[in-house]
């Protein structure tokens, strides 16, 4: 076919009329930052201009990753998150740009990013972030990842363990010696071996935070399982893939099934969860539920995403704050409560992400230094 431009394929595409051939281009064209900013906004102000009909963006967004996903092994709207579209959605009427406020902040609030510290056997500590190498004899990083290498001619099967932890404003992934990947998001700490061994079970230690397995399959190991153990439960697993989110001042740990299966035990109780299912552990009397859930939402995250379904304030803003390391506060309890639908970007300042916020909810903000103070509008 002859060579169409970014925004003659970005309009084709938006309005289902892209062939594959058009939608093979455009998913070529988007590895450039460049054409992908300008398809995101795109892409936002066409949901935007169109946001007066009765728009059910979840069903757009399957609609389009059904489009876009070449392989029909997996089709999850997960996926769709590393190209395309809904960049933002609000479910508001009428809202087309927002002018950033004049916020004087005498220290600068910035954006997450990768950057972890990793702690090695003898406690030594290695800060990764980007454009920081480190290399030893079985771990390479880049900075914004890290992955280990099995290590030849080991004669002791005695297990070395290493830590990675990643702070408020950080996110990082790692690929572990058995092939298992996980991505930690902010405020997390993962604990894990430096070499797994077949016959035996592999264990790691999720002690605290929201991380994203994909595990190696039992196959692969001479049938060895894989177990994640956090302060709540264990999950037990063959090779799937999985979401646990047990931070330490949150009063329940969620794990949430995406394919596969997993067995989540705790002390008194353990069930067999299947996909779209998500399990919850009160940490204050071990209550234990199951539930089915929108997977899309809790896994957001991993793709760059803010995701939140009839969400109250106070909720939201605990992610906030965990992304951008800085305080909320929000003194009227009325106010913590109120729900908010929406997806935002996690590229996006503070400001412009509260911003958003606002234009759905009727409230108003200032900043103490690294306080954000949100109150309602008067």
């Amino acid at each position: 076919m002859n060579s169409k431009n970014i925004e003659e394929l970005i309009i084709r595409f938006v309005e289902c009329k892209a062939t594959l051939e058009e939608q093979v281009e455009l998913r070529d064209l988007l590895k450039i930052e460049e054409n992908r900013i300008y398809f995101e906004e795109y892409v936002e102000l066409h949901y935007l201009l169109n946001s007066k009909i009765n728009f059910n963006y979840k069903k757009s967004l399957k609609e389009i990753t059904r489009k876009i996903q070449l392989s029909p092994k997996k089709i999850y709207t997960h996926n769709l998150f590393k190209y395309a579209a809904a960049i933002i959605i609000l479910i508001t009427v009428g809202y087309f740009t927002i002018k950033t406020p004049a916020v004087k902040i005498e220290e600068p609030i910035v954006v997450g990013t990768d950057k972890a510290i990793l702690t090695l056997e003898d406690g030594t500590t290695v800060a990764l972030e980007k454009g920081k190498n480190y290399k030893s004899k079985i771990i390479n990083s880049n900075g914004e990842k890290i992955t280990y290498t099995s290590e030849t001619n080991t004669f002791s099967k005695e297990v070395a363990y290493n830590y990675l932890t990643v702070p408020r404003g950080g996110q990082f992934f790692i690929e572990l010696e058995d092939g298992t990947k996980v991505w930690l998001n902010s405020e997390s700490k993962l604990k894990y071996p430096v070499n797994f061994y077949d016959n035996q079970t592999r264990k790691v230690e999720l002690v605290y935070g929201e991380a994203y397995f994909d595990v190696s399959p039992s196959t692969n190991h001479k049938g060895s399982s894989f177990i994640v153990n956090t302060e709540m439960q264990n999950v037990t697993v063959l090779g799937t893939e999985f979401n646990i989110k047990a931070y330490k001042d949150e009063l329940e740990t969620q794990t949430t099934l995406i394919e596969g299966s997993i067995v989540v035990a705790n002390a008194i109780n353990g069930r067999i969860i299947k996909p779209g299912q998500q399990s919850k552990i009160s940490t204050t009397n071990n209550k234990f539920e199951v539930s089915e859930v929108d997977v899309d939402d809790v896994i957001a995250w991993r793709d760059g995403m803010f995701s939140f379904t009839n969400k109250p304030l106070d909720e939201i803003m605990v992610v906030l704050s965990r992304w951008y390391n800085v305080d909320i506060t929000i003194p009227d309890a009325e106010i913590q409560k109120i729900k908010f639908n929406g997806m935002l970007s996690k590229k996006k300042s503070l400001i412009n992400v509260i911003e958003e916020v606002k234009t759905a909810i009727d409230i108003e903000y200032s900043f103490n230094n690294r306080n954000l103070i949100i109150k309602k509008r008067k």
